[in-house]
């Protein structure tokens, strides 16, 4: 799979994509990752990228001919492009395991007061990591990616994500690892019992149970009941 993200900010991805999972993917050839600075396709003197928007207001828009071309640079026929923007489709774990079948996607980071609305004629959707506003589109471009490449064949085992939080409506299950008892507080007695039905049944239970209780929202009327 590859990865490119357009950025203004291209430092802010090196420490982040130089550790841990992502690291090893990349150095396995499980990812291709590319940080493009979007600056170097515009046009103008100064490599301006920005400018006032029309109709006056705050803040300074993003130009189309820079974030245009960059894209086009890098496009193919099977590239999935996304803006990351507060008013996009809100990032679900569903999203993440569609964008992991992926051949290649492009991540657009913004900046500044938002993108010329034009620009989104160049671009598969627009993708919103929470309700809230951030300076710039670095900080959810590594989220995403982050969620997508540990889905990736060979990065981690396939067991180690199908019970994820939010694979299948749910939260995980709670996890418990030596000693047996800390100050008074104890490992449930089916997780040490070697039955591994039991154990199965507990779990999937467990992930009930703590779905009700932290995030009621994700499970139907059906299921509360």
């Amino acid at each position: 799979m590859r990865i490119d993200i357009l950025t203004l900010f291209p430092s802010m991805f090196e420490g982040v994509f130089q550790e841990s999972i992502i690291k090893r993917a990349i150095q396995e050839k499980k990812v291709e990752i590319n940080i493009i600075n979007f600056r170097e396709y515009s046009t103008l003197n100064n490599h301006q990228v920005d400018d006032t928007p029309y109709g006056g207001g705050a803040g300074m828009v993003l130009r189309c001919e820079p974030l245009v071309s960059a894209i086009e640079s890098v496009k193919k026929e099977n590239t999935k492009v996304y803006l990351m923007t507060p008013q996009g489709v809100p990032y679900k774990q569903e999203l993440a395991n569609s964008l992991a079948k992926e051949s290649h996607i492009v991540l657009v980071c913004g900046h500044y007061e938002g993108f010329d609305e034009r620009i989104k004629n160049f671009c598969d959707g627009e993708i919103s990591i929470g309700d809230y506003v951030l300076t710039g589109g670095e900080i959810p471009a590594m989220a995403i990616t982050d969620s997508i490449v540990r889905l990736l064949p060979g990065v981690i085992k396939q067991e180690s994500y199908e019970s994820d939080s939010f694979q299948g409506d749910l939260l995980d299950y709670p996890t418990y690892t030596k000693p047996y008892e800390f100050r008074g507080y104890k490992v449930p007695e089916v997780l040490v019992s070697g039955n591994h039905q039991k154990i199965r049944e507990w779990r999937e239970q467990a992930r009930i149970e703590n779905t009700k209780e932290k995030r009621r929202d994700l499970l139907d009327f059906k299921e509360v009941e």
